[in-house]
């Protein structure tokens, strides 16, 4: 066997992943993503109400909170044909349009950002010329020398105390990094104003489903009742705070990320020839920009891309039992018909089996890579391995010239790469992959504005329905049903799969972001989008600090969380509810 880095675990994500890296010299040869936890969510959710079944699903993660909320209750509306008003279409994209944004600038600041930024480093800026960077690149009013300076003796703080806290554990002064002091200083000045920005933010979540995280939903709508006239519901006050959100949110995106993602992207334009791997993206479609059900009215469209070509769209197909399937080859799980087999989420089986395919006994030097060495299944849309997520709806867009944000998007990503001296093959990168989130946010910020108007516009005509109640009742219901719930959640196309029979749930499938990138090798020992990633022209300076491994991972923002849960070795219990 090569020589093997194991990077155990990968920090700053949600959840527990393992990477594995065979090495050729210095060169990554091979790569294995291992999640070390497992999914117990949809066995728990068997014989359930399906109008709770959001509750429950909203717990497969604590941080994407409202997706899989949102992926359920579709699922279940899709099953029912449940229609929703206007005005839930438009609260749930401005809630999931929070949540994009929310999440994208935490990735890129608190996840993402010190695998670029040496923190250390910062000490040693100069903060006047610091405030001239900043002031060269944005307008945004923290920017003078006196701000810097007291950023930069809070920094000092944290490194003479010998507790770097939040900055602990980092490979600072490694020769990967390559911005200057004062550019150091100021990425690290903007993660801690994000740190206060996130909190604030997460409010429009609370306004509209109570709290957060995870906030309430409901099958055929939101529970949000408008009423002007009424201190408990949605009123002109809240809706005043919501658009003050909503200015906040644009604010930090046009003034501070986007700014930020462009300069520090100057230094490290050689990242956009590492790092694409699979070159086949995915993206569901989500949130239309006009508040109704038209895949042609979706902010970002519906399409497969393979082998990089932009010239042609696939379509896809969530109900096709040919199309979406999850395999097990190298899974550690079981399927009665075998692990080469794949099965539609409609028909998945989600059977524990880590003894039955050679899991390691703990502790353990390396994964059995000839067997199952993961928790996360390998998804795969007719055969072929998907990367999902911002890149892959950013690639979509631009290849759709029919679709709403075509425009914008094509303006945002043709002056980013003039910008940084990059051709379009640029965009398929862990540069690429960064980018795209950023200029994602851009877009979705600009979106809020469009959806908060026309929900206030509807609400002054009138019509103020949130929910409908019909086929509430489960005797309204047919004997069997099975719907396909989806959204663009901010790591990429999420999909929750239910059947209904006799009024509860059958079965219960998500398959979610991180499966389908994380994912270990299918049958044919197709690799997923993190390992087909690594094998991308990655060079590790040093084996004892990998950052470059990091770079790339972190790129795809992993939520391990979301793809596996825990359970307890020694019984197998996953979990125990008692209800009185």
């Amino acid at each position: 066997m090569s020589e093997r880095v194991v990077v155990d675990p990968i920090t700053r994500i949600e959840g527990h992943l393992r990477i594995e890296a065979e090495m050729d010299g210095q060169n990554i040869a091979q790569a294995y993503s291992s999640g070390t936890m497992v999914r117990g969510l949809e066995i728990i959710l068997r014989g359930r109400d399906p109008r709770d079944a959001w509750a429950f699903a909203q717990r497969i993660c604590g941080v994407c909170t409202l997706v899989h909320g949102i992926a359920s209750v579709r699922a279940v509306e899709d099953a029912l044909q449940i229609e929703l008003p206007r005005n839930a279409q438009l609260i749930r994209n401005l809630m999931i349009g929070a949540q994009t944004i929310h999440d994208h600038v935490m990735h890129f600041y608190h996840l993402h950002a010190l695998d670029w930024v040496d923190v250390v480093s910062a000490l040693s800026a100069d903060p006047a010329a610091t405030s001239q960077l900043a002031q060269s690149i944005s307008s945004w009013p923290k920017s003078s020398p006196g701000y810097f300076a007291d950023m930069q003796k809070r920094i000092r703080t944290f490194v003479e105390s010998g507790q770097l806290g939040i900055f602990a554990n980092g490979y600072w002064g490694h020769p990967a990094y390559k911005l200057p002091p004062e550019a150091n200083l100021m990425a690290v000045a903007h993660y801690l104003e994000a740190l206060a920005w996130q909190r604030e933010v997460a409010r429009l979540h609370a306004i509209f489903g109570g709290k957060n995280p995870h906030p309430n939903f409901v099958v055929g709508g939101v529970p949000s009742p408008i009423d002007l006239n009424s201190d408990s519901a949605i009123n002109a006050k809240r809706l005043a705070q919501v658009q003050d959100l909503i200015r906040t949110m644009q604010t930090f995106v046009d003034q501070v990320y986007v700014p930020d993602t462009l300069a520090i992207a100057s230094f490290y334009t050689d990242w956009a020839e590492r790092g694409e791997g699979l070159g086949n993206f995915l993206s569901y479609g989500d949130m239309s920009i006009d508040g109704s059900t038209d895949l042609d009215s979706y902010l970002f469209p519906r399409g497969v891309i393979l082998n990089r070509d932009l010239s042609t769209l696939h379509d896809v197909d969530l109900h096709a039992d040919g199309e979406i399937q999850e395999y097990i080859a190298h899974s550690w799980y079981a399927y009665e018909g075998g692990p080469q087999v794949g099965l539609h989420p409609y028909k998945g089986e989600t059977r524990l089996a880590y003894d039955e395919r050679k899991g390691p006994a703990v502790p353990f030097k390396h994964v059995n890579v000839e067997d199952g060495y993961s928790w996360l299944k390998s998804p795969r849309w007719k055969n072929e391995s998907m990367e999902v997520g911002p890149l892959a709806r950013m690639l979509v867009l631009y290849a759709s010239p029919n679709a709403p944000a075509h425009a914008q998007a094509k303006e945002l990503v043709d002056s980013t790469l003039s910008t940084l001296g990059l051709p379009v093959q640029g965009l398929f990168s862990t540069l690429g992959r960064t980018a795209a989130r950023t200029l994602e946010s851009k877009i979705v910020a600009d979106a809020m504005q469009t959806w908060f108007d026309a929900l206030v516009a509807n609400i002054k005509s009138g019509d103020t329905r949130t929910f409908n109640e019909t086929l509430w009742e489960p005797s309204s219901w047919p004997k069997k049903a099975q719907g396909a719930g989806y959204m663009e959640a901010p790591r990429g196309g999420l999909g929750h799969w239910i059947v209904i029979e006799n009024g509860k749930i059958a079965n219960y499938q998500a398959v979610v972001p991180s499966t389908w990138n994380a994912g270990p090798r299918d049958p044919q020992g197709i690799p997923g989008a993190y390992e087909a990633a690594l094998q991308d022209n990655h060079q590790l300076h040093d084996p004892k600090q990998p950052i470059e491994i990091l770079r790339t991972i972190h790129s795809f923002d992993p939520c391990i969380a979301c793809a596996v849960h825990l359970q307890d070795p020694e019984t197998g219990e996953q979990i125990q509810v008692k209800v009185r």
